[in-house]
């Protein structure tokens, strides 16, 4: 029977065991505090750990105890004078009570929140648990990765298949000559040295020197090998993993005049979140961020979050920009493309319908999904005008006609702690397979 001991160090003197039960005791609770904390959170610090609070009652534990009721119960009480067993006591008199009525008690006893501290991986951990790239196997690939095998040297072991015999034999070479064994030549000649003083009958003394000589190389040659085990190379070969299915995933953001600093702050908050969750489950996807106003361009992430820049609003010049990226560097036989859009739903009337054309003709037929968040005025719906009854913005009822088979789904938001809900919908692990939806 074999025993295995697990010696690994419990981070900063805590039971990482207790703290891992407990986390699955308590899953719903945390969950629900990580999604509450992260609508408070400034962007830069989304991914960062922290105190979170939790009620009391869902930590609880079940306890057994013995039951104030039921069963035979005795009683003695001490220090009894006054009565009996079955006498009746008389009801103390009105007002003779020492209770304070609704005055409140000095030392109340009560229970507040429970309060933890979740690091950093634990906290992202937690806030993007079951969430996928929707329909990531294009290829009908079962793992993001595959292995391509290239030498990589030599090594000391390995198949008989991959023995390298130019390798090994210098090496015996090399060895042979560092410790002096005798070769061929050598003992042939001592041989025919031999031979020849035994046929003369002459120098005995050199004949005798001869012999030892031959005696010595063959006991040299028998200690040191022809070959040996340390001389023996082989082929080695080394596994570097490559993308067996890859995935770019485009982030276009519209930052023009029509979009109010909240309205930016939604916006930037779903792609901060969407950017977390790229790059920690997938290492071979790449991010491309477009932002726009009446011109469009590629940024890098600290100018896509963080640039001041307003303009007009023309959405068709951010797709004209995807469709050139994606046909200068992905190419949709050998990547798979998803895009996500944030905007307030404003667009020029004149642009609408070239936007639904580089929609329908360029953008989805390449892509496997588009997201588009709408994000309105905080405490209005987005598309409701300032007093005004409900409409739908244009840049939405241009999106909502057309047929996009599945690849198209938009949502709405206009709070920050809708954010989490409606991005753990639009990038939920049963996502792949079902149709695109709309919905406010």
């Amino acid at each position: 029977m074999f025993t295995i001991v697990d010696r690994r160090l419990n981070p900063s003197g805590k039971s990482l065991a207790n703290r891992q039960r407990f986390l699955r005791r308590a899953k719903e609770q945390v969950m629900r505090a990580v999604r509450d904390a992260s609508a408070k959170r400034g962007i830069r610090d989304i991914d960062m750990g922290g105190d979170i609070s939790i009620a009391p009652d869902g930590i609880r534990e079940p306890t057994l105890r013995r039951s104030s009721t039921g069963g035979q119960r005795d009683y003695v009480v001490p220090g009894n004078k006054e009565f009996m067993s079955g006498d009746k006591i008389k009801r103390p008199p009105q007002g003779g009570g020492s209770g304070r009525g609704n005055e409140g008690s000095e030392d109340g006893d009560g229970q507040d929140e429970f309060r933890f501290v979740l690091s950093r991986e634990e906290f992202i951990d937690l806030f993007l648990e079951d969430l996928e790239l929707p329909d990531l196997a294009k290829r009908k690939l079962a793992v993001t990765d595959a292995m391509d095998w290239h030498r990589a040297g030599y090594s000391v072991a390995g198949s008989p298949a991959n023995l390298n015999l130019v390798r090994t034999m210098r090496n015996s070479l090399a060895r042979r000559i560092a410790l002096n064994r005798p070769t061929g030549d050598e003992i042939k000649a001592l041989r025919q040295e031999i031979d020849d003083l035994e046929r003369s009958g002459r120098d005995r003394e050199r004949l005798e020197q001869a012999r030892l000589e031959l005696a010595e190389a063959l006991k040299r040659t028998q200690r040191i090998p022809y070959i040996d085990p340390v001389d023996v190379r082989y082929n080695r070969f080394a596994a570097t993993p490559r993308p067996a299915a890859q995935a770019v995933m485009f982030c276009l953001m519209d930052v023009s005049g029509s979009m109010t600093e909240h309205m930016k702050d939604l916006a930037k908050r779903f792609y901060m979140l969407l950017y977390l969750f790229l790059s920690r489950r997938y290492k071979h996807v790449d991010v491309v961020f477009i932002r726009h106003t009446h011109r469009a361009a590629e940024v890098d992430e600290e100018t896509f979050f963080y640039s001041a820049e307003t303009g007009g609003t023309v959405v068709s010049t951010a797709l004209e920009e995807m469709a050139r990226v994606i046909k200068e560097r992905y190419p949709p036989g050998e990547w798979n493309i998803y895009a996500a859009q944030a905007s307030d739903g404003d667009n020029a009337l004149s642009d609408n319908t070239k936007t639904a054309l580089l929609m329908t003709d360029s953008i989805l037929p390449d892509c496997q999904y588009y997201a588009y968040l709408e994000v309105g005025q905080e405490g209005m719906m987005p598309g409701l005008p300032y007093g005004g009854g409900p409409r739908e913005t244009d840049l939405w009822r241009t999106y909502k006609q057309i047929n996009a088979g599945g690849v198209l789904a938009m949502r709405r938001v206009t709070e920050r702690k809708e954010i989490y809900p409606v991005f753990r919908e639009l990038f939920a692990k049963d996502k792949a397979g079902q149709p695109a939806e709309v919905s406010a």
